[in-house]
């Protein structure tokens, strides 16, 4: 078999267009004619100005600069310094910028300055995709997952932690002014760097104590990102943020392959995912402009305000049980009955439970039944039916929230 000449000194004779060295299919394209399509309005609403200054010299167009952030965002490519050199040495990067090369710093420049506006575009991405009819929104789901801060959780502190290291810091700041202000030396024209070092601790630990104050709901504090919280990962425990997103499924007709669309998508600092579930359905509604009808979730979205929610919105929830575990047993809570009339369940062993008030788990309010409740004035009846009790052989087998 003959081989093919190498030459890597090869010329044009008719140069190619940018257009031609990518195919007519390539996501790129997608990306293009996406931004293209925004006109004036749309940039004005983002806050990104497309007309330029008329002195200076010449700035890379807006358009250039966020096809490489969708981009790259498209294909897992999220590093400005990734992002610079893609733009020298990918074709479909080239062919976004025309062949133009801006630097990481203009891009991330670009990026920080229209953080939100990238934001607001997820609302016209998806718009987009459904004029389209690239979206089927029969049903959508939702899921999150814990994403770690760039932030040690050993500067974690609650309260007392942060007050005692406050005055660890203000002793040892006291400690390096009496070494500072001591001797005959005339004092530098600066601090030195120790006492520099210590004040920033105490300054920082200030407004750590004055953010946790502020914050009811918040009990620690991160004196590197503020708004980080320790929460159970998949690695254990870590400093970091509950991301959550809403996807549908692609049109398989339309899309010609599958897939999924993200509809909704926020980051939060609460470990529970309970209580994401009703505001990531309402994102999803503003965004697509409808109501999906059915929405999947696992256990850990399942409580009654949740289902109450889905009710009340027309919208039909599939999710898991939250004591998935437990569904086998026999002492899951669904084989007590409830009596109406006396406000009290039956136990799966036939003994009656009185409702006894209310309590507060990180869930919501639950409702705590017991067998003694309506016999504290009767003596004989209450120490009996604690003695039955404490003899029942399945009191540890049942819900230990029931007692």
């Amino acid at each position: 078999m003959p081989l093919r000449p190498l030459n890597r000194e090869q010329v044009w004779m008719l140069p190619p267009t940018l257009g031609e060295l990518i195919s007519n299919d390539h996501p790129a394209r997608f990306v293009a004619e996406f931004v293209d399509s925004l006109d004036r309005e749309a940039w004005i609403e983002l806050g990104v100005g497309i007309d330029g200054e008329p002195l200076g010299a010449p700035a890379y167009h807006p358009r250039a600069l966020l096809c490489v952030w969708l981009h790259g965002f498209m294909t897992g490519i999220r590093s400005s310094r990734k992002l610079e050199a893609a733009c020298r040495d990918q074709v479909p990067y080239l062919w976004l910028t025309g062949w133009q090369h801006p630097d990481h710093n203009t891009l991330w420049r670009f990026y920080q300055a229209y953080r939100d506006a990238m934001r607001r575009l997820l609302k016209y991405t998806v718009a987009t995709a459904i004029e389209l009819d690239l979206i089927d929104l029969a049903v959508q789901a939702v899921d999150g997952t814990k994403i770690a801060a760039n932030a040690a959780g050993d500067r974690t502190y609650d309260a007392a932690d942060l007050q005692r290291l406050l005055n660890r810091t203000e002793e040892a700041i006291s400690q390096l002014e009496a070494q500072n202000e001591g001797g005959d030396d005339s004092p530098p024209p600066r601090l030195p760097e120790e006492l520099q070092t210590a004040k920033k601790l105490q300054q920082r630990v200030r407004d750590a104590m004055n953010h946790l104050t502020q914050q009811e709901k918040m009990k620690r504090v991160n004196l590197t990102d503020e708004d980080a919280q320790l929460m159970k990962g998949r690695s254990g425990i870590i400093t970091g943020y509950n991301a959550q997103a809403m996807v549908s499924p692609l049109n398989p007709e339309t899309a010609k392959g599958s897939g999924m669309l993200i509809t909704a998508a926020n980051v939060v600092n609460s470990a529970s995912d309970s209580g994401q579930l009703v505001p990531m359905m309402e994102q999803a509604e503003e965004l697509t402009g409808e109501r999906t009808a059915v929405t999947l979730a696992d256990g850990g979205y399942h409580t009654s305000v949740n289902l109450e929610a889905g009710v009340r919105r027309g919208q039909t929830l599939v999710m898991t049980e939250r004591y998935h575990s437990e569904l086998r047993g026999p002492y899951f809570k669904d084989n007590f009955i409830f009596d109406s009339k006396t406000d009290s369940y039956i136990c799966p062993q036939g003994q009656r439970l009185y409702f006894r008030g209310l309590r507060r788990t990180k869930c919501g309010t639950s409702r705590a039944i017991s067998c003694l409740q309506g016999f504290e004035d009767s003596v004989p009846v209450l120490l009996g039916l604690w003695n039955m009790h404490e003899r029942c052989p399945y009191r540890t087998r049942s819900l230990d929230w029931l007692f």
